[in-house]
């Protein structure tokens, strides 16, 4: 369906006013369709006007306005025109609206482990319209009141509070006024879990079989959820504006969650079918309070169009992380933010599709969706990170709150909020805005120094190689018995341009100096030739995690410029992870280090030896005396990386329960890992992975079972996965896309292998046809990223050429090759 531009956007804006939405569904009328009932009244500023609204149905049945019928021929893509608008409208449209099966709109989703129907509705950015009548814009909010006709058997949740759910008979109480992408229903046979705080009813939902694991994560989520509350209402004056809190655990999901005001959905990988991780138990947390954030930033107060995501995202990861840190149990939340988030802003923000954090031009509703980026949450947020140390706690709140009572159940742009903080702090935030959000591309702090020739710091200056003013600051180390121990830091503002002398570090005797410790600003870091020598010796004997995290992402950014060779980068990794302490660190050590320097930066005849090194690396954590998580996350490397006999042996018996480590077990999802790694290594046949299948039916063992098929080496399997991503019907859904293409690439000869990469330029672009999800599992997921040869690389670079691409796939192709030409770069200089 066509996206919606900005323009229309505005003259619609302008011309509208909506009073609300009465939204009938009937989800009793099959698999593959349900009749969608909507009245829409509205307000129009210019009588006599015409103006037109969304809708994308399977069948129109009928459109009234005003008592006058609509010819529904007229339906002209998803969009239905109105001609003569009154100074007050009825709208009523009847529709016949298909099931999704790759979350677009309504998803509709068979439970393999018992047979059961679940449905739930995703509408943003663009996509209510698949599921009911709509002025589909974020700056048109109005209140909904949802009914539904739902089989005997089910429970609906949704934005409203229930007021009756009897015999299929549903009906919601009017919500506040929210955004049209904000909609949402879930419904089956839910197993749920209810709580109250602070006066709030509080609900989590999920399949009846997930109800175990529902029970199991119940009291965290609740504990977390709880806090989150606490700490908000302590930071805004305005309440949770949206009366009950649920929070749905839905299958087959695209995001991590989203924000609908009083219904939260989460994927439900959320609930832990396996044993997890201290930083998954973290990072779940954070995505709560992140979530709940949004009520306040974005539901609220809603941007008034998509070039101020910013105004959403941002703001909801700097609070997911901080209120994470300072009301929950998970304390270290921030250095999760150092070792995972902030690498995938960097790499967004050194791409050819770089853009500004806002005001960034988005023209339609199709440019903004591909910016759902790195840089909109993980860049973002540490702007504001670097927002708050300039003005302070309580002028920056100040102004939060100002703009959150100016603009109540509204819409707001960049300038509003700008005005709120300026008014508040009295600072010239609008110049601060010029710096950080309207600019694009990384700064780079570096550590100028001199030393005598016993190596003693004699002199240190801090350079800022960008256009940006930081406040950071500088953490110095020294080696006392063979450690690096900390003596001191010193924080510095340092303009655009500019050069900093810090003396204090020099008289402490620093070893080791570190621009940007505590990881404070966005800025890469080059440390002086004596401060690195100091990390490759002693790096794991850093006692800060967050600070060892920034030295890991410094490393990480060495080998992805081509300053540091995979082997040296390897050979770190083995001599520092294994003494590592946080989980979060060894997670994505390891996870770049197979992934990347072994997958896509190495030629095919390295990759095994580099492998044994990650190997050896994950079973020396697993051999130490780490923590169950650090310990749960080595054995999945473990896994990942077996190869050879002997750790076949061993992988199989692992698999089987027996000789695992101490204290660990395998999950579902670590055992079709390692049955996947099996099938890659062409020991696991099509009927012994359908016999693993059988064994414990569910979402699991669906994935699991695609990914482990299209492992496998052999030409029969590689072509029927081939065809089950360029030539499924939509009835395959989004997830076994994604778990086929996931294990596509996981085997294969060289030869092979580069044949399917050309094969992949000559179809790619007919994957726009049928969505942005699936464009961008496409686009990205198979994208062909261990194949850096120059026939790829220009194949790819014939594809971007080609105008008529869509928004989504192109800024998917562009950002992944991207990555291949770095890929290249760094096999060409190593």
């Amino acid at each position: 369906m066509p996206a919606l531009q900005r323009s229309e956007a505005t003259v619609r804006a302008r011309l509208l006013e909506v009073d609300g939405y009465t939204v009938d569904l009937d989800l009793t009328r099959g698999p593959d369709r349900f009749v969608s009932t909507t009245e829409i009244r509205f307000r129009c500023g210019e009588p006599g006007a015409d103006s037109f609204v969304d809708v994308d149905p399977a069948l129109l049945r009928r459109a009234v306005l005003n008592g006058q019928p609509l010819d529904p021929a007229a339906l002209d893509g998803n969009r239905l025109a109105l001609p003569g608008l009154r100074a007050e409208n009825t709208l009523l449209v009847e529709a016949e609206m298909r099931y999704s099966r790759t979350g677009e709109g309504l998803h509709r989703y068979t439970d393999p482990a018992d047979g059961a129907v679940y449905v739930y509705a995703t509408c943003g950015p663009d996509l209510a319209a698949k599921v009911f009548a709509c002025f589909d814009q974020p700056d048109l909010k109005a209140p909904f009141t949802l009914t539904a006709t739902a089989p005997a058997d089910w429970t609906l949740v949704g934005n409203g509070a229930k007021v009756r759910g009897e015999d299929g008979s549903w009906e919601f109480a009017p919500t506040k006024p929210i955004s049209t992408y904000l909609f949402t229903v879930v419904g089956g046979p839910l197993y749920s879990v209810h709580a109250e705080h602070d006066g709030i009813p509080l609900g989590l939902h999920a399949r009846r079989s997930l109800a175990a694991e529902l029970d199991r994560e119940a009291p965290e989520l609740f504990e977390v959820t709880a806090a989150s509350l606490d700490r908000l209402h302590q930071l805004f004056d305005e309440r949770y504006p949206f009366g009950e809190y649920h929070q749905a655990f839905v299958p087959e999901f695209n995001w991590g969650a989203m924000e609908n005001p009083g219904c939260v959905v989460f994927r439900d990988e959320m609930l832990f079918r396996s044993p997890a991780t201290e930083a998954e138990h973290e990072r779940r947390a954070m995505v709560v309070c992140h979530e709940m954030a949004h009520m306040w930033f974005g539901d609220l107060v809603t941007m008034r169009w998509w070039d101020d995501l910013w105004l959403n995202e941002s703001f909801a990861e700097m609070l997911g992380y901080r209120v994470a840190a300072e009301a929950t149990r998970f304390t270290g939340a921030w250095t999760g933010f150092s070792a995972e988030r902030k690498g995938w802003g960097y790499d967004a923000d050194q791409r050819a599709s770089t853009h500004p954090v806002a005001g960034n031009g988005t023209r339609s509703v199709a440019e903004a969706m591909v910016n759902f980026d790195g840089i909109s949450y993980a860049k973002g947020a540490s702007a504001l990170r670097q927002l708050v140390a300039w003005l302070g706690d309580a002028a920056f709140f100040a102004g939060l709150n100002a703009y959150f009572a100016d603009h109540l159940y509204g819409n707001a742009e960049l300038a509003d909020f700008l005005a709120a903080l300026s008014a508040s702090s009295g600072r010239d935030v609008h110049a601060w805005a010029d710096d950080w959000l309207r600019t694009s591309g990384v700064d780079t702090l570096r550590a100028e120094t001199e030393r005598a020739a016993d190596g003693t710091l004699t002199a240190l200056t801090v350079v800022n190689e960008g256009s940006r003013p930081h406040l950071v600051e500088i953490g110095g180390y020294r080696g006392e018995h063979g450690r690096l121990v900390p003596v001191g830091r010193v924080p510095v503002e340092i303009g655009p341009g500019r050069r900093v002398a810090v003396p204090a570090l020099v008289e402490a005797g620093a070893t080791l100096v570190v621009p940007n410790d505590g990881d404070l600003t966005w800025a890469k870091i080059r440390l002086d030739p004596d401060s690195w020598r100091a990390v490759e010796e002693s790096l794991s004997t850093v006692e800060d995690e967050v600070t060892r995290a920034v030295l890991w992402e410094h490393a990480r950014d060495l080998v992805r410029d081509a300053e540091l060779s995979p082997a040296a980068y390897l050979g770190l990794v083995e001599r520092h992870l294994p003494a590592e302490t946080s989980d979060n660190i060894v997670e994505r050590v390891l996870a770049f280090a197979r992934t990347h320097v072994v997958g896509h930066y190495l030629p095919p005849a390295r990759r095994a030896d580099a492998l044994a090194a990650v190997s050896r690396t994950a079973r020396a954590l697993l051999a130490g005396d780490g923590g169950h998580g650090l310990r749960l996350a080595a054995l999945r490397a473990a896994v990942e990386s077996s190869g050879g006999e002997q750790q076949l042996t061993e992988l199989r018996g692992w698999l089987a329960g027996k000789d695992l480590p101490d204290g660990l077990t395998v999950g579902p999802e670590l055992r079709w890992a390692g049955l996947a790694r099996l099938a890659a290594l062409g020991e696991l046949d099509e009927d012994a992975i359908a016999a693993e299948a059988a064994r414990e039916p569910g979402s699991e063992a669906e994935f699991g079972a695609a990914r482990a098929l299209a492992a496998r080496p052999g030409e029969t399997a590689k072509a029927r996965a081939w065809e089950i991503l360029f030539e499924s019907s939509d009835t395959t859904s989004n997830r076994v896309l994604e778990a086929t293409a996931l294990g596509f690439w996981a085997s294969g000869d060289p030869e092979r292998q580069h044949a399917y990469a050309l094969r992949f330029f000559e179809r790619i672009t007919g994957a726009a046809d049928r969505g942005d999800v699936v464009a961008r599992l496409l686009g990205r997921t198979l994208f062909p990223d261990a194949q850096a040869t120059p026939e790829v690389v220009a194949a790819a670079e014939a594809v971007l050429a080609d105008p008529g691409l869509t928004p989504a796939l192109r800024r998917n192709l562009s950002d992944s090759t991207d990555d291949l030409r770095r890929a290249r770069a760094v096999r060409g200089a190593f």
